[in-house]
């Protein structure tokens, strides 16, 4: 059992030993699920946020999804920030168990604090939207425009075989496809993000497909970025206590040398 951290001041931080746990533990599974469906909440909430926006000018309309991008991001920040302060404080406490000879089983130290926990639980838990832009990313293509409804004048030609055998292609739609079928769950995932390039811009959304996989993986990172903060928190929270126990200290110092300074201007009293 290894720990981290010094007890130690060191420029006004106080910073608390604690013991190390695995990068997998028994929550790890039931975590990462959470994470998958905190996912689709987001993307469905920002998929009706966005579609609203699809109107709007263009300076508005990116401002607009950026802010929702950055908040998604955000929240997904503070959730390893308070997931990496948890499993902090669990390592402080054992390592005080260690220090007073108490014993404790590795299933309660494998919860603790671990520099990789926060990023395994963010991609396991984006693993099954991952897979499925990492196919769609590799099987996209430019789109291009349709060839659009045919005349009503165009009707009298449809019958004679030299002329509506090229026409065929108006008079039957073509269907969707697999690939058809991953685009629209890649891009409702994604939907600020092509909100910001615009359906009309072609070669600007086959760059965003491309980039699909990567652009999944952004909570993934920022949750994981966030539980690293956790030993920050902590060693904050230590330094405050430290810093309250200081100033009131200086305050009962100051009380009872004030109370010795009255005593010794009244002199001794006097007896009648």
């Amino acid at each position: 059992m290894n720990s981290t951290g010094k007890n130690a001041v060191t420029d006004h931080k106080v910073e608390k030993p604690f013991l190390c746990g695995s990068p997998v533990d028994e929550h790890t599974l039931k975590n990462s699920l959470l994470f998958l469906g905190s996912l689709l909440v987001c993307y469905l909430f920002s998929f009706i946020i966005c579609s609203s926006t699809g109107f709007a000018g263009t300076v508005l309309r990116v401002v607009i999804n950026l802010i929702i991008i950055i908040v998604i991001l955000t929240i997904y920040f503070n959730n390893g920030t308070n997931q990496g302060t948890e499993a902090v404080a669990r390592g402080e406490i054992l390592w005080q168990k260690q220090q007073r000879g108490q014993s404790f089983s590795g299933k309660e130290q494998s919860v603790c604090f671990h520099k990789a926990k926060g990023f395994l639980t963010g991609l396991l838990g984006t693993l099954p939207l991952f897979i499925t832009a990492l196919v769609f990313a590799f099987s996209t293509s430019v789109q291009m425009t349709d060839s659009g409804a045919l005349p009503s004048w165009m009707n009298a030609y449809t019958g004679r075989g030299d002329i509506g055998s090229a026409l065929v292609q108006y008079l039957e739609p073509e269907g969707m496809n697999a690939v058809d079928y991953l685009r629209v769950i890649v891009r409702v995932c994604m939907m600020p993000f092509v909100n910001m390039i615009g359906y009309s811009n072609k070669t600007g959304m086959f760059i965003l497909e491309r980039l699909s996989p990567v652009i999944m993986l952004l909570p993934a990172v920022a949750y994981g970025f966030g539980y690293l903060t956790g030993r920050d928190v902590r060693t904050k929270v230590h330094t405050a206590i430290s810093d309250n126990e200081k100033k009131r200290s200086r305050i009962e110092r100051k009380k009872r040398r004030n109370r010795q300074l009255g005593h010794e201007a009244r002199g001794p009293e006097q007896l009648n």
